[in-house]
């Protein structure tokens, strides 16, 4: 008689816990997703509530493009974060329109979004926390992985990689701190990127050609000229296609496919030299190539025609160690940067596998006849002997198949001339000669004729 009855109380207690379970299970999940949308909110007083609503209008507009808003309100949460926000003026009018123009396609939203990130760290860096003037540079990674360099220069201004701190500790909050640079930061890969870009668009394009031709005698079409491949080598050396002098336009040289060309020269040198302003440290060489002489135009024409050049690029400190007398002489600047090309296109790969196999290097440059001598040494290669030599300091900061940039330390010059040797010349020697005698037979004629009055002759 029990036994039904426990069987059926079991039965009742199995049915309400099972319910009970059921009816929490709702409000536990519901709780768990609110406290998570909890978590993932942010602050009024967040430091990326204070750069939506700072001075730095365009940067904000360029996070809400870029669609980062849900990864620094995480990055917010887990961490402090530390802020390089460029001035207003630096991405409206200081930035390439062509660049600019890159960044904001749909297709590269990639890029401008590792462009952002590179202005942010994982970490609060304040003011404090720089690096003295003198020391080491202090390495520090950013959200997109790539790293920055903190450095103070000697007057006391402090330098994120190329950039100069003009508004130190800007807004500072909580979970955060915003400093003020002059200029965009851009990162390696999004240059390269945006220079791959532009190069496959502009070898890729289909160049327009004239309607066909028709030949008068046999009424049949002409038949058009054998293609010559897009890379091809020139007809004439790069040395018969230099300007004949440093302020006048490079001779014109047959380059492959004629008229047409295969190759924006022009383009490519305005890259290279943007590369150049961008990667820091090079603006002497940027100024001398477009302002003090013609030589960047010269290099745009010469490249359009199918030739392929290796830049050897002296830092800003190597140039400003050079003297008046140096650069004073015409056409001094063009000879000094004449020799630092090299008609041949190499990288830094490239030029250390060959000063490891074969020890010492000539590698012909645009100043004829000088060659410059490449060798191996600490591991990195050195480019001439002695004092006047330099290292390869920057290696690859422009290599698009075209043009070649390699920084290096110092300034390079060819080796003195010989002097000719000095004539010998002999010293006449004197030779005193004596008078001669007359003979007795003519002596004794002179004596007949003067007494005879004959006087005609002269017998001294």
């Amino acid at each position: 008689m029990d036994s039904p009855l426990y069987g059926v109380s079991i039965f009742f207690s199995i049915f309400l816990l099972s319910s009970h379970t059921l009816a929490a299970l709702p409000r536990t999940s519901s709780s768990s997703s609110s406290s998570s949308s909890s978590s993932g909110q942010i602050n009024s007083n967040s430091v990326l509530v204070a750069l939506l609503d700072s001075h730095y209008t365009e940067l904000a507009e360029l996070v809400e493009k870029a669609l980062l808003l849900q990864t620094l309100e995480e990055a917010v949460g887990k961490h402090n974060i530390t802020i390089f926000a460029p001035r207003n003026e630096a991405l409206e009018r200081q930035l390439d329109p062509e660049f600019k123009r890159f960044l904001l396609e749909p297709g590269n939203l990639k890029s401008l979004q590792i462009l952002l990130m590179f202005h942010i760290i994982p970490s609060r860096v304040g003011s404090g926390d720089w690096p003295v003037s003198g020391s080491d540079p202090v390495r520090h990674r950013t959200l997109s992985t790539e790293h920055v360099h903190f450095a103070s220069k000697g007057s006391g201004e402090k330098v994120v990689n190329s950039a100069e701190i003009v508004r130190p500790d800007d807004v500072v909050r909580p979970d955060g701190v915003i400093h003020g640079i002059e200029r965009l930061l851009i990162p390696r890969s999004v240059q390269e990127d945006f220079n791959r870009r532009r190069n496959l668009r502009s070898i890729s394009a289909v160049l327009p050609e004239g309607a066909p031709e028709v030949d008068p005698r046999t009424h049949r079409l002409k038949k058009p000229a054998a293609p010559v491949p897009a890379g091809a080598p020139p007809v004439l050396p790069i040395y018969d296609a230099l300007a004949p002098g440093p302020s006048l336009a490079p001779a014109p040289a047959p380059g492959p496919g004629g008229p047409h060309g295969h190759f924006d020269g022009m383009a490519q040198v305005k890259d290279f030299i943007q590369t150049l302003l961008h990667y820091g440290g090079y603006n002497e060489m940027a100024d001398i190539l477009v302002n003090l002489t013609s030589l960047a135009t010269e290099m745009g024409r010469l490249v359009s025609e199918g030739y392929v050049i290796t830049v050897l690029a002296p830092n800003d400190e190597a140039m400003a160690k050079l003297t008046t007398d140096q650069l004073s002489e015409p056409g001094a600047p063009e000879q000094i940067v004449y020799y630092h090309i090299i008609p041949e296109y190499q990288t830094e790969e490239s030029m250390y596998n060959a000063v490891r196999r074969f020890g010492k290097v000539r590698y012909d440059t645009l100043r004829l006849p000088h060659k410059v001598v490449a060798q191996e040494a600490d591991g990195s290669v050195k480019f001439g002997n002695g004092d006047g030599s330099a290292y390869l300091f920057d290696p690859d900061i422009y290599t698009d198949g075209r043009i070649s940039v390699q920084g290096i330390d110092g300034v390079l010059f060819p080796p003195e001339e010989e002097t000719a040797s000095e004539k010998k010349t002999s010293s006449p020697v004197k030779v005193a000669t004596k008078p001669t005698r007359r003979g007795k037979l003519m002596e004794m004629a002179c004596n007949v004729l003067e007494v005879f009055g004959q006087h005609r002759f002269s017998c001294q």
